[in-house]
């Protein structure tokens, strides 16, 4: 089975942000879950280079909007490997590939009929990149989003007949309710829908910054055509020679910020129909990370506020598990949610450090303390194997469903359970009575095997953490992370390496 899965591009107008990071974080999760099913995953994610925002952020350091992107891009770059993301290609919309790729689809929307030219006069937001709505303007004509004041533009450009799309679009969300998902999110898009779908601006006059019209060389491409069609460019040439469009297309999921929602709800499977192309299977949208400004209001993170927190610092200090395991445990995936430093402080020491590290320390500790290093080939507790058994096709169907935080806490209950179970059977207890090395066996093989299959399950979560804890578990080499051996049978027989803490408090 081949899935596909997407970050939004992610605009170059300055450094990358924990926001940033969230999304490519909740994404990897999912492809790595996928990966270890034995699917065949292709994860992309990249930067959006053209259009206004970009523009004006060069204009006002004095540089070239290319330059700015060539410098900026390379920040985001850096941010998938700090993160330990596994992404298979980043793409950069200034690519000459991308740019013919994208000209190449507007000829055939053009070609369908679906272009004609117009005026637009309307209120804009230059750090949305997006002529707004009356149902989007905050009061005092201000963006919502950016608290900034909206502009009055009026255009002459090429406009993109969206209002030819209002029915099919309407049948699109009748027929896949979970085509957006979260259903709040679905709710927003068909709102939008049901209040009258109006021609778009396809093109900028006034912005040299962009992909050229192919058809009017005065013209660029409006910056979020040419942004969305970066799903389908990319498969044609992130592999040389080789055009994997027909192996992944259409996208199993976009995964996006909520801001951006009418764009990939509403536009993108417009313009995918108007090209003759097929629309992706779902858009998975997240809410808002959210810190408090300068007022004490907690607003979203965004680098034009001014309020972000550097995941290059966290990454530092805490390590790219430890982050990857706060952003997904802290803010339930689909929903805003605070963050904050200290936050990052309480859940490293109680969970990650307390709950799942002692854990394996411990239980790792105990055999060499009572059994000189081997865990015996012993049956676990069916106790225990009846609660994490299971653990693992609800952590599939939760990804499968876009709940990545969900699927943490499943496997959070199971970290919950082993814990509870060390302290009922209590094996310090047990090593005392020679009559009762037997049990203690069985409690041992139970926590080590417990401990193994938790770690396959977060290795998604965790992949540097864990892939220590599974090697040192292993009787030689790494361990499998494969989902299929996600299940407790005491197969050991072996002796296990020492571990040294995988959190260790002092940071």
């Amino acid at each position: 089975m081949s899935r596909y899965i997407t970050t939004p591009i992610f605009y170059v107008n300055a450094a990358p942000h924990l926001g940033h990071a969230y999304t490519v974080i909740a994404s990897d999760v999912m492809a790595r879950h996928w990966r270890q099913r034995g699917e065949d995953v292709f994860f992309l994610t990249g930067t959006d280079e053209h259009g206004e925002p970009v523009a004006l952020a060069a204009e006002k350091l004095g540089v070239t909007p290319q330059e700015l992107a060539d410098k900026n891009a390379e920040h985001f770059k850096t941010l998938g490997p700090r993160l330990g993301a596994s992404e298979d290609f980043f793409i950069r919309t200034s690519d000459p590939r991308h740019v013919a790729r994208v000209q190449e689809v507007l000829e055939r929307v053009k070609a369908n009929g679906f272009v004609e030219r117009g005026t637009y006069e309307g209120w804009y937001c230059p750090r949305c990149a997006d002529f707004k709505t009356e149902s989007e303007i905050a009061e005092g004509n201000r963006c919502p989003i950016h608290k900034i004041d909206l502009l009055r533009e009026q255009e002459d450009n090429w406009f993109f007949k969206l209002s030819a799309f209002q029915e099919k679009l309407e049948q699109l969300f009748a027929d896949r309710p979970d085509f957006v998902m979260p259903p709040r999110s679905a709710n927003e898009a068909r709102a939008f829908i049901e209040r009258g779908l109006h021609d778009v601006s396809l093109s900028r006059s006034k912005l040299r910054w962009g992909v050229p019209v192919p058809w009017d060389t005065d013209q660029v491409v409006y910056v979020w055509w040419d942004a969305l069609l970066n799903y389908v460019t990319a498969l044609s040439f992130a592999e040389e020679d080789n055009d994997q469009t027909s192996t992944y297309w259409p996208a199993t999921y976009h995964v996006i910020g909520k801001d951006i929602l009418k764009f990939h709800a509403i536009y993108w499977p417009a313009l995918l129909m108007a090209a003759g192309l097929e629309v992706p299977e779902h858009v998975l949208v997240h809410g808002f990370l959210l810190m408090k400004d300068s007022s004490g209001e907690e607003t979203k993170m965004s680098k034009s506020l001014g309020n972000v927190l550097d995941p290059f610092e966290i990454i530092d200090r805490y390590g790219s598990d430890a982050l990857r395991f706060y952003l997904l445990r802290e803010v339930s995936f689909g929903q805003d949610g605070a963050v904050s430093v200290d936050g990052f402080v309480t859940r490293y020491e109680s969970e990650l450090a307390n709950d799942f590290g002692n854990l394996a320390s411990r239980s790792i500790s105990m055999v060499h303390r009572y059994r000189q290093g081997t865990v015996l080939a012993t049956a676990p507790d069916p106790d225990i194997t009846a609660v994490i058994d299971p653990l693992s096709a609800a952590v599939s169907e939760q990804i499968d469903a876009g709940q990545p935080s969900q699927a943490l806490e499943t496997i959070w209950a199971g970290v919950r359970r082993l814990n509870q179970y060390v302290e009922e059977t209590a094996p310090w207890g047990l090593a005392k009575d020679p009559e009762k090395a037997a049990e203690l066996d069985r409690v041992l093989t139970t926590l080590i095997d417990g401990v193994r299959v938790l770690a396959i399950l977060l290795h998604p979560f965790l992949p540097v953490s864990t892939a220590t804890l599974l090697a040192t578990i292993s009787a030689d080499g790494p361990g499998d992370t494969d989902l299929a051996g996600a299940v407790m049978t005491g197969a050991f027989g072996h002796e296990i390496r020492t571990l040294e803490p995988l959190f260790p408090k002092a940071i």
